[in-house]
């Protein structure tokens, strides 16, 4: 069996808390510093990485002098702030010994439900990654209400596997991966190496607790990985212990156990926008644009687009018909109605002259796009 990390090019990696701290005892920046030079090392082979880090609330524990970690919800949110400004500083200290950028991206739940927030959060993270920066994650618990709660950084990979459209999720841990029982009370327990992600069995067979420094247990994972398969990324879970694990399963290697989705990240994305029954509008094409579509497979362009019909706002759903009215595809929009009907039948380059700035070049753009 051979790591799917090996074909992903665009990876997010979760690291759990017993991975970037002494045991509750503030961070471990030799491990930090560990990180980074694995992801360093992906990153050269052509790969975009996203990390998303636990470890905050750890070092604002240590920071203010606490003995333990606080249960009210005001003294978690404090003590993520304090820590906060510690780990993105060693973060950042760190990838810089290996020339890269980084850049501290804080979002909720509520971030990725949003709409507008939505697309605004993917398009800050499509363009850090396209300018070679490394975007550093976690949840703003400093502002959360809900959110700090068992699995929360889990969840949080698969989301934003979701939102940058990543063709794999690595769940870093203090496990070597999943077992059909718990290990530790049953020693010959079965250990998985590959399984389907999102079948029911998986979560029957991930019980047990998380360690004493995180929220996690395995069953967050398996759901995690259940969230990350919906749009056809596969998910590793490992362990953080093994040696260069990073790099290892980037060049193959089998390591801990992978769950794979069942259709790739393409088809899972195409077939999600053909169900999508929340049609919003119409936009009429001329000849010229559907034959780019239907013979380029290009993205489509407003310099394209004739009619616009309907009330919609970017991100919605719209339809795409013919000059015969026949409808041959639709998506995803990135612009409201009203921003569309100004730039039709205008050039890219001419959009951020009319409206005065520029969201995309595309009015729909190919991966948010299905034809019919």
């Amino acid at each position: 069996m051979q790591s799917c990390i090996a074909s992903a090019q665009r990876i997010v990696v979760k690291v759990g808390s017993s991975l970037v701290t002494n045991d509750g005892r503030g961070l471990d920046h030799d491990a930090l510093s560990r990180w980074a030079g694995e992801i360093a090392a992906v990153r050269r082979q052509g790969r975009q990485v996203v990390l998303v880090s636990s470890g905050a609330i750890a070092e604002g524990v240590a920071r203010l002098g606490w003995a333990k970690r606080p249960s009210a919800l005001h003294e978690l949110q404090a003590a993520a702030a304090v820590g906060q400004m510690g780990l993105v500083e060693a973060y950042e200290r760190c990838f810089k010994a290996h020339g890269l950028k980084t850049a501290q991206i804080l979002l909720t739940h509520e971030d990725l439900a949003d709409r507008t927030r939505y697309l605004n959060a993917r398009s800050t993270l499509l363009t850090l990654l396209d300018l070679g920066v490394i975007p550093i994650i976690n949840e703003n618990d400093t502002v959360s209400t809900d959110e700090i709660k068992v699995g929360d950084n889990d969840t949080l990979g698969a989301l934003v596997t979701n939102l940058i459209d990543a063709d794999a999720l690595i769940i870093l841990t203090d496990q070597r991966g999943l077992y059909r029982a718990d290990p530790r009370k049953q020693p010959d327990a079965e250990f998985i190496h590959e399984y389907q992600a999102g079948l029911p069995e998986l979560e029957a067979m991930a019980g047990g607790a998380g360690s004493s420094v995180g929220t996690g247990g395995m069953y967050t994972k398996i759901i995690a990985a259940k969230r990350a398969a919906r749009s056809g990324a596969s998910t590793v879970i490992a362990s953080g212990r093994e040696a260069a694990v990073l790099t290892r399963l980037s060049e193959g290697e089998a390591i801990g156990t992978q769950l794979t989705a069942g259709t790739s990240r393409m088809a899972a994305r195409k077939q999600w926008l053909a169900d999508h029954l929340q049609v919003r509008g119409k936009l009429g094409l001329d000849a010229g644009a559907v034959a780019a579509l239907q013979d380029k497979g290009t993205s489509l362009l407003a310099i394209g687009v004739a009619t616009v019909s309907g009330e919609f706002l970017r991100g919605e759903m719209v339809c795409c018909v013919g000059p015969d009215g026949r409808e041959v595809a639709r998506g995803l929009v990135n612009y409201s109605a009203a921003d569309a009907r100004r730039i039709v039948r205008l050039p890219s380059s001419q959009i951020e002259a009319v409206l005065g700035f520029v969201d995309e070049a595309e009015l729909i753009h190919r991966d948010n796009l299905v034809l019919l």
